[in-house]
């Protein structure tokens, strides 16, 4: 069932704000109402849409009149930034009417949020009825119960959507599958060789498969579950022998409406994962209204980090992220821990997180843990920041992100590698303009290739050891005398000026660009 509470918090992500909820952000919306000011009939319905209404207070005054809970009113000051003006004037008409009061956004067309609203009420009434996206354990509860074995429902990639409930007589597959909320890799191995996948992609008809004691697997029925061409996933159903008849034809009726349920369900994630891209965007690009953003996404108030993570198999760099962002944002908003935009070929999350980095790590290494096995998966890890600064953690997460791009090996976090990513800074930064012909780096290198001398690397080794030369000595693997030796050398080929500071710098600077 669609609550007011959600219905705000979607078309927040479109300009709309709320001005006032005399009663429950609890209450529900089951009906969509537009003023038609041609149809002399009155309409009645939960959500009030006051097209073509020239004032907010008579809108709020229409919506009372039509018994609505939430009306929709355009928001005429929004352009100059004013909060008063229709704000004022529909809360206070709002509040003595006892209806919730939403302003519209100018920029926002009527079409476009006629077509929300409608898809989210819609949606919410056929949940209620039990059809909906969220009832499909209830629906593999009935079609167990009708066919008279367990079910379990699957979608396109083996994981477990639904299950029906008894699990006494279920072989030990099913209980691996169901607690892994997987299919073991070894039995989709299995059942690769015996041509069930093939038969799932070209077949809408039932397939028995034969039972591997061996493996732990009794008989299977299984169905494909798909919309046009498309196999969205199938249905699994744990017998000793093919169903046949009325069973049979039982199973392949459970498939399509799986299938209406898979496709209500994307309808609503597709929304869902619109509003939460936009927000978090405007976020990692900057906004002024950040706090606002943060509260309209869910999110606790406190420090937050950008991940920056990407996902490729091969020179193919976008079938694997948009699965990562399709898992990263499956579920209720409250249920995850974070919320997620695809950005190119860019998966930023922006998660919770303060001066500790292990929450972040352990988002990625969960995000790893769905993706299919062969996904080269790098990712970097922005520091803390406060919602006005998350601008600044999204550079820093794509700075890690690039650091060791080509060769992952866990995320990268920015805390922990910051005298990296300031080096790489420094890199771009004089990749921008000439590499210096001269000065003391330039020109020991310039000696080293000429003469075959090793002036650099005792330059380096010098000053990584403070001048304490028998540090410099042992790691060269020479005498003092010779580490003496070649500073007075070094010195005549060049100005080097060791008892400078800031040259001392300069020249750290300089020796790691050169290595870089």
């Amino acid at each position: 069932m669609l609550k007011l509470d959600r219905l705000v918090n979607v078309l927040g992500g479109y300009g709309t704000r709320l001005v006032c909820a005399p009663a429950s952000r609890d209450v529900p919306l089951r009906s969509v109402v537009v003023h038609d000011p041609a149809d002399p009939r009155p309409a009645t319905g939960d959500v009030f849409l006051a097209v073509g209404v020239g004032s907010a207070p008579e809108a709020v005054r229409l919506g009372a009149a039509a018994r609505a809970a939430a009306v929709l009113v355009r928001d005429s000051d929004s352009d100059s930034g004013s909060d008063g003006g229709d704000g004022d004037d529909a809360a206070a008409e709002g509040r003595a009417a006892g209806v919730a009061v939403l302003l519209v956004d100018p920029a926002v067309s009527w079409s476009q949020l006629l077509g929300i609203v409608y898809g989210l009420v819609l949606e919410g009434r056929e949940t209620e009825a039990g059809r909906g996206p969220t009832d499909l354990f209830a629906f593999a509860d009935t079609l167990a119960g009708e066919l008279g074995y367990p079910v379990t429902v699957e979608d396109q990639m083996s994981r477990v959507l639904a299950y029906s409930g008894s699990q006494q007589t279920a072989d030990p597959v099913r209980l691996e599958t169901i607690l892994g909320r997987r299919v073991p890799e070894e039995m989709r191995g299995l059942l690769e060789g015996k041509g069930v996948f093939s038969h799932l992609a070209a077949s809408d008809e039932p397939l028995f498969v034969e039972p591997s004691p061996e493996h732990g697997l009794r008989g299977r029925m299984v169905v494909a579950v798909r919309a046009g061409r498309e196999l969205l996933g199938s249905i699994w159903v744990e017998c000793q022998r093919p169903l046949a008849g009325r069973q049979r034809d039982r199973l392949a009726d459970g498939a399509r409406a799986v299938a209406l349920h898979l496709l209500r369900s994307r309808v609503s994630a597709d929304l869902e994962r619109q509003v939460e891209s936009d927000l978090v965007i405007q976020l990692v690009e900057g906004t002024t209204d950040a706090p606002a953003l943060i509260s309209r996404l869910g999110l606790p108030g406190g420090q937050f980090r950008v991940i920056a993570l990407q996902a490729h198999v091969g020179a193919e760099r976008h079938a694997a992220v948009l699965t990562a962002f399709e898992r990263a944002t499956t579920g209720f908003g409250w249920s995850r821990p974070g919320r997620s935009a695809l950005f190119g070929n860019t998966l930023y999350t922006v998660l919770p997180c303060g001066n500790d980095a292990a929450p972040a790590r352990d988002w990625v290494r969960a995000i790893v843990s769905v993706l299919p096995r062969g996904v080269i998966v790098p990712a970097g890890v922005g520091g803390p920041a406060e919602p006005a600064q998350l601008p600044a953690s999204r550079q820093e997460a794509d700075e890690s992100l690039a650091l060791r791009a080509a060769v992952p090996a866990g995320p990268v976090v920015y805390d922990e590698s910051w005298d990296e990513i300031l080096l790489q800074r420094l890199r771009a930064a004089a990749s921008s303009g000439r590499t210096p012909a001269r000065g003391p780096v330039a020109d020991l290198t310039r000696h080293d290739t000429e003469h075959g001398t090793r002036y650099v690397e005792t330059l380096r080794a010098w000053l990584e050891a403070q001048g304490d030369l028998a540090a410099v000595a042992t790691r060269l693997g020479v005498h003092p005398n010779t580490v003496r030796y070649r500073l007075r050398k070094m010195a005549a080929v060049t100005s080097l000026e060791l008892d400078r500071p800031e040259k001392r710098l300069a020249m750290i600077i300089g020796l790691a660009l050169h290595q870089g």
